[in-house]
């Protein structure tokens, strides 16, 4: 917010004599020194230089504290995106390596939304593909391999960057502009979750990890899971986004080189309003 000026309320008086303005003016300046003194010393700003002669006085600013520290998991890396994007889509062209060293190969497309700023497709969907390829993610137990093959290339599924909007319309669920998706051979990440995450995730990089993991996951035929132990890591089928349930946050399938999974089952958490 812009500062408010003010006029000089005392341009409109009345002439006094000579010797009055003259007593006056010197009461105005030693009255006017005095109270400069006090406000700079308040507000931590350095005094008026001491007269010829005067002994200098030392201030005594008043500490300015600290910002704040943004919560983890809500700061933004430059990416701008409005709450309803074209619905068109920038399909990434690069051929990736196979993830996996055993199981039935999936083949995936990545895209953005035109509309979203700041990304650019070819680094996102390396992006995608290095967390899919992880061996801690769903190639390490030897039960699938994945691929990320380029815009012309058969495809069993598409990872795909939208705006809030966008999420709602192929989620079939226009009232949620919050959460991501799975729907059919479609994979929808929100990218209001993919810049901000979520208060309780520990990190944005392990949200984003968790993020795409969850929705694969559904791909591959996964459901949702319950919290199998308190204080234990939550399974990566679990709801994450809307709650921990007692676990702590994990973003992989595969935990100490076994796929984690808790009971069948989801809970009845409320989705939060728009960002």
């Amino acid at each position: 917010m812009g500062g408010r000026g003010g006029r000089d309320r005392g341009l409109h008086r009345r002439r006094a004599s000579r010797a009055g303005t003259v007593t006056l003016l010197a009461l105005v300046v030693a009255v006017g020194l005095a109270a400069g003194g006090a406000y700079a010393a308040r507000r931590g700003l350095p005094p008026t230089a001491p007269a010829a002669g005067a002994r200098p006085t030392t201030a005594h600013p008043t500490p300015v504290p600290p910002r704040p520290v943004p919560a983890a998991g809500r700061v933004t890396p430059g990416i701008s995106y409005p709450a309803r994007g074209t619905g068109t889509f920038r399909t990434a062209t690069a051929l990736g390596a196979v993830a996996g060293n055993a199981g039935p190969l999936l083949r995936y497309r990545v895209a953005v939304e035109q509309g979203i700023g700041n990304v650019d497709v070819e680094r996102f969907a390396r992006e995608v593909a290095v967390i899919l390829a992880d061996p801690r993610g769903w190639t390490g137990g030897g039960r699938w391999r994945l691929q990320r093959v380029g815009r012309d290339d058969p495809a069993d599924f598409t990872v795909l960057l939208t705006t809030p909007v966008t999420r709602g319309r192929l989620c079939a669920d226009p009232t949620d502009h919050y959460t991501s998706c799975r729907n059919g051979d479609q994979v929808v990440v929100n990218v209001a979750r993919w810049v901000h995450g979520v208060p309780h995730f520990p990190d944005l990089g392990a949200y984003r990890q968790y993020l795409l993991n969850h929705e694969v996951g559904h791909r591959l035929g996964q459901g949702h899971q319950l919290c199998p132990r308190a204080g234990g890591p939550a399974p990566v089928m679990l709801q994450q986004t809307l709650g921990l349930h007692g676990c702590t946050a994990n973003p992989w399938p595969q935990v100490d080189g076994d796929l984690l999974t808790g009971p069948t089952g989801q809970y009845d958490d409320p989705v939060p309003a728009d960002d």
